[in-house]
């Protein structure tokens, strides 16, 4: 009788590849637009950072490739209203222009969000995307 398990998988491995330009074709131009600005914002302030899809959570994450496993620190997360630039221990993160959403919505993520038409402070954002790599290295029981 055939077995019915499933191959294993490898830890920190990703099942499927999906690219980016694909998750962001569902929507429409400006927000595609957004998301791209987003995108160049985080590999341009963390050029060596892990560019992927996470299918399941329709984002695309960015991984240091600082762990075995990596370590996500930022996401790009386009939704019908609206593209949030996101960070998942942003509880962690100083945030001195107090820009940040998330904070009595989420216990550890913080985000900032953008609708069509909205400016995108670059610096900012990329001042963001610094501390939440900076942030996202510094050990657990350091935090």
């Amino acid at each position: 009788m055939p077995s019915k398990r499933q191959p294993r998988r490898q830890p920190g491995r990703p099942t499927e590849t999906v690219p980016p330009e694909a998750l962001l074709a569902d929507y429409p131009p400006p927000h595609r637009d957004i998301a791209n600005e987003l995108r160049r914002i985080v590999t341009d302030a963390v050029p060596e950072a892990i560019e992927r899809v996470r299918p399941g959570w329709r984002l695309i994450g960015y991984d240091l490739p600082a762990t075995r496993r990596g370590s996500m620190f930022a996401w790009v997360w386009p939704e019908p209203e609206h593209v949030h630039l996101g960070f998942p221990y942003g509880v962690n993160m100083e945030d001195p222009n107090r820009v940040m959403h998330g904070a009595g919505i989420t216990k550890l993520a913080r985000w900032l969000t953008y609708a069509p038409g909205d400016p995108i402070d670059a610096e900012v954002a990329t001042e963001l995307v610094l501390e939440a790599a900076r942030t996202r290295l510094i050990p657990r029981f350091n935090r």
